[in-house]
């Protein structure tokens, strides 16, 4: 019976014992086989697959949508379509694009507050050239609390 233990397999794929532990419980990683003294024993395709893991919660994706990434790769026949990694990362890619486009509209207000020397935030809300839109944003809480 040959393969990698848990140690080795963590230290080669740069995680830890406890997340390379959470990742066969999620079912992440398939579990593994198991010596004559019960010690876990995996494959050498583990550390490529648990470096993928890291990869895409790099990207942005989640457990649960590398979970389902995963899944999709191992069912080739009679894929839908939308399971595979194409139409998972454009929906990323698009709910990235909207996160920046949203840090902008931020950068930019904050960077005319620090530009207009907005030094107190209730006076500021106060004043004619405030250029924080206190009101827009108050509105747009108290619109998501009625929904």
């Amino acid at each position: 019976m040959s393969g990698l233990r848990s140690s080795q397999i963590a230290a080669a794929a740069g995680v830890n014992l406890q997340t390379l532990r959470y990742y066969e419980r999620r079912g992440l990683l398939a579990e593994p086989e198991r010596s004559l003294g019960g010690h876990r024993l995996y494959p050498e395709q583990a550390v490529t697959v648990l470096k993928v893991i890291k990869a895409a919660q790099r990207l942005g994706f989640a457990l649960d949508e590398v979970a389902g990434l995963l899944e999709a790769g191992q069912h080739r026949h009679g894929r839908r379509p939308d399971a595979g990694l194409q139409s998972r990362a454009r929906a990323k890619l698009a709910e990235v694009e909207a996160k920046i486009a949203d840090l902008q509209v931020i950068a930019g207000t904050l960077r005319a507050a620090v530009d207009a020397g907005c030094d107190d935030l209730v006076a500021c809300a106060g004043a004619p050239c405030c250029p924080i839109p206190f009101a827009t944003i108050a509105e747009g809480a108290s619109d998501a609390e009625d929904r």
